[in-house]
């Protein structure tokens, strides 16, 4: 059995690449939930809905968020009836995202996405961090905001002093599922707001501790893949790199996996890690993404 960390974007990527050269009913799938949240009544937890679409071929690899040709009709309508919905959801999206949010009137998040995974034939264990709701507040210098009103309204255009999330307990199963593998991969979504919150839970930091962890750096050079992970890791006090994302994971971390173009930094996170391995870590396509699946699983 393998573990895999995730946020949304980088490690979907990734979970493509593993895929296709693992057993899929051998992986434990552990999702952020910190940017769940409610829009216009409807449950959207945009990181595990990108990992059920994309372990279901279903997912829009263009933007890594809702589902490949989907149309949004109901959102334009809604719209124009005066709605000013925030976050823009596909049609067949929003009808798992509905779904969703009435099973769980009866049900965990947890049960519930076992339920979605289910009708959609994914042999792989998808674990929401928490069944709990988490939240995230960003102190910026034109004030506090909320997560998604920083990313979409204000399209990260402000800077970030610090970030605060609260503490919750880790879903049923969620450390027997990192203890009792083979291997951890943390993918290459954002540290801070992806990852740090997954580590951060009783017990997590020391059932990877007691596993083989191996890592895929989401910084090349001094800036992000994609997103604001280097405005957040930043305000947290690291260093936007690779050697900034080996000291967040370095009490635990065996391997971190950096860019070609980091070589210069590799003695230095080799003070850190144990090992470090180059290669090019840009996932823009299957073949890229295979490769980096294969080191991992290495």
């Amino acid at each position: 059995m393998i573990t895999i960390l995730s946020g949304g974007t980088g490690t979907p990527k990734l979970i493509q690449g593993i895929k296709e050269i693992y057993d899929v009913s051998k992986l434990n799938i552990i999702v952020n939930t910190l940017e769940n949240s409610y829009f216009s009544d409807i449950y959207v937890a945009a990181d595990i809905d990108t990992v059920l679409y994309t372990l279901s071929d279903m997912i829009n690899d263009e933007t890594w968020y809702g589902i490949k040709n989907d149309t949004f009709i109901t959102h334009e309508q809604l719209n124009k009836l005066g709605c000013n919905e925030l976050l823009r959801i596909g049609d067949i999206d929003r009808a798992t995202k509905i779904q969703k949010t009435l099973l769980m009137k009866n049900h965990s998040l947890y049960e519930a996405v076992s339920i979605q995974k289910e009708s959609l034939n994914i042999k792989s264990k998808i674990i929401p961090m928490s069944n709990e709701s988490s939240d995230v507040k960003l102190i910026t210098d034109i004030g506090e905001l909320e997560f998604h009103d920083f990313l979409i309204t204000k399209q990260c255009n402000a800077n970030v002093l610090d970030i605060k999330f609260n503490e919750v307990e880790p879903s049923p199963g969620l450390i027997e599922a990192i203890e009792n593998c083979e291997k951890v991969i943390i993918g290459p979504s954002n540290p801070i707001t992806s990852i740090l919150p997954i580590i951060s839970m009783k017990g997590v930091e020391k059932a990877l501790k007691n596993s083989y962890v191996v890592a895929v750096s989401p910084i090349i050079g001094t800036s992000a893949v994609s997103g604001p992970a280097g405005q957040f890791m930043k305000a947290l006090g690291y260093e936007v790199s690779s050697y900034g994302v080996a000291s967040i994971y370095s009490s635990f971390l065996d391997k971190l996996i950096i860019d070609n173009s980091d070589e210069n930094m590799k003695n230095q996170i080799e003070k850190l890690i144990k090992h470090v391995v180059l290669t090019k870590t840009t996932m823009n396509n299957l073949d890229n993404k295979k490769q980096i699946a294969k080191i991992c699983l290495e």
